[in-house]
């Protein structure tokens, strides 16, 4: 499935702060709707995706059949380590209705050849991105489904929110879990007063509610 039309629109704020002006000529904005694939694995990275809202994961098969998220993304870039590749790695596929910026590639190597600003603020970008691998890691690395999920909820989310964006189908492979698991484990820490659903977002629940 391909994506929408590209529609000429301003990038978000984010965005022109990173890329020098000069680029932002060369960025498609659009709209792709929920089950679009932005790349697939083995096609040749022509162009950068940058996430301004909606939601968009990286995934392939794992060893058994089963879908592994590598990567989620609601807003930044996606597939960022493949700027230097010949082939993609995985799958990109948007799990909600989320508005895309596609960047040349060819023009945004250059960019960052020419301009040694801007190949900073990449380099920042790439470092902010590997610390949040990091926490993933961590993340994956506690035994207990339970302990997974508070985890996630304090490292990636907002003031004890996280929200589900495309629903805990979604999350359960970036958990590392079956779907039925996670169902089981939201419904353990909601029983133990520990976690509650609450307008599409996971929270954690404070003392007395």
């Amino acid at each position: 499935m391909k994506p929408a039309a590209p529609v000429r629109v301003a990038i978000c704020q984010e965005l022109a702060e990173l890329l020098p002006p000069a680029l932002h000529a060369f960025c498609e904005t659009g709209t792709v709707a929920k089950g679009t694939r932005l790349f697939e694995l083995g096609q040749r990275p022509r162009a950068m995706h940058f996430v301004e809202r909606g939601e968009v994961v990286l995934e392939r098969l794992g060893a058994q059949g089963e879908v592994v998220v590598l990567q989620r993304t609601r807003h930044g870039f996606v597939g960022e380590a493949s700027l230097q590749s010949a082939k993609y790695h995985c799958d990109a596929r948007a799990v909600a209705a989320s508005v895309v910026t596609r960047i040349p590639v060819r023009e945004l190597r250059a960019a960052l050849e020419q301009d040694p600003a801007f190949a900073m603020r990449w380099v920042g970008m790439l470092n902010r991105e590997v610390r949040r691998l990091r926490m993933q890691c961590e993340r994956l690395s506690l035994h207990r489904l339970q302990d997974r999920l508070l985890h996630l909820i304090e490292t990636e989310g907002q003031d004890g929110r996280y929200p589900l964006g495309a629903g805990l189908k979604s999350l359960a492979g970036e958990l590392g879990v079956t779907q039925e698991a996670l169902y089981r484990g939201v419904a353990e820490l909601e029983k133990k007063g520990l976690l509650r659903r609450d307008d599409g977002s996971l929270c954690v629940a404070a003392p007395g509610v």
